[in-house]
């Protein structure tokens, strides 16, 4: 191999849709789409620092994840919605690379703060007397320190991965921004082994944080059993919000991940779903669900 990338200083995207009529009215809905994720996700930002009584290990997740999600879906969102207007729609190789490791930096980010908030709340329902010595200030800022650190640990480790591969033509990504998959079918050599790393760094952390918050909900369901009625309804009520969010998250991530290369239909859909669908439903799904939050909304609004 003489060089790492030969030919190739651009990559081409297909984007959604080939109809151009089609094209505009999504660019329309998903532009909406952002303004509204971008709006959802500083709102919960703002009223979790704005209330005191929201100062608590869940809600300080909580917040995180939001602003997780403002960048996760800052990634894709405005290139793809900027495309919309070209008939060509082009990026730079640095570019593509650049947006291929913010995008995993996000989605790993994501990952592993569901499974910091999924083991949250199996010490709230399960050790309630020593929740507060075993989630305070200090350990709640280690877990999100060590959350980052793994995350651009992970990024840097895919990113590696595709920027030695030899790309010198075809150029065109039938997707609307950069991800691994599609890279991986116009490099000029065999992914075969390529393909069984990233398999076993993106596809088995997915498995395994899933397996985690399995085991976590299995002891928070056992604990449950021993708990009162009213408990046992506001756990459920917390546990099931997160638990939507992780199936919606996890769930696309392992579709497209655990597969070798490959193109389907879906994918584009998954790919909406985990980079635009799952930042707008964050929001929604955790402030109607919950009353504390939604008071404090109320209270920041008046």
């Amino acid at each position: 191999m003489e060089g790492l990338n030969q030919t190739v200083t651009h990559f081409v995207f297909l984007g959604l849709t080939n109809h151009r009529s089609l094209e505009l009215v999504l660019s329309v809905i998903f532009s909406i789409l952002y303004l509204l994720i971008l709006a959802g996700n500083l709102l919960i930002i703002v009223t979790v620092a704005w209330d005191r009584c929201l100062h608590t290990p869940m809600y300080f997740f909580l917040g995180n994840l939001s602003f997780i999600d403002i960048c996760h879906s800052s990634v894709t969102m405005p290139k793809m919605l900027f495309d919309c207007f070209f008939h060509r729609k082009v990026i730079s190789y640095g570019g593509c690379i650049t947006q291929l490791f913010f995008l995993h930096l996000c989605a790993s980010a994501e990952i592993f703060l569901l499974t910091i908030m999924g083991y949250d709340r199996c010490i709230a329902i399960c050790y309630p007397l020593q929740y507060v010595n075993l989630m305070n200030l200090k350990i709640c800022g280690g877990l999100l320190g060590t959350l980052w650190v793994g995350a651009i640990l992970h990024s840097l480790i895919q990113t590696a991965l595709i920027v030695h591969l030899p790309y010198c033509g075809p150029n065109v990504i039938d997707s609307f921004f950069c991800d691994i998959p599609p890279l991986m079918k116009l490099a000029c050599t065999d992914t075969h082994i390529t393909g069984i790393l990233i398999i076993s760094s993106s596809g088995l952390m997915s498995l395994v944080c899933f397996v985690i918050l399995i085991a976590s909900y299995a002891v928070i369901l056992i604990s449950l059993g021993r708990q009162t009625a009213e408990s046992r309804q506001k756990a459920f009520s917390t546990c099931a919000a997160h638990l939507l969010v992780v199936t919606l998250f996890l769930g696309h991530c392992i579709f497209i991940y655990t597969r070798p290369a490959s193109s389907f239909p879906t994918d584009k859909l998954a790919a909406v779903l985990y980079t635009m669908v799952t930042p707008f439903l964050n929001p929604v799904i955790y402030t109607l669900r919950n009353k504390e939050v939604k008071n404090a909304i109320k209270k920041l609004w008046n």
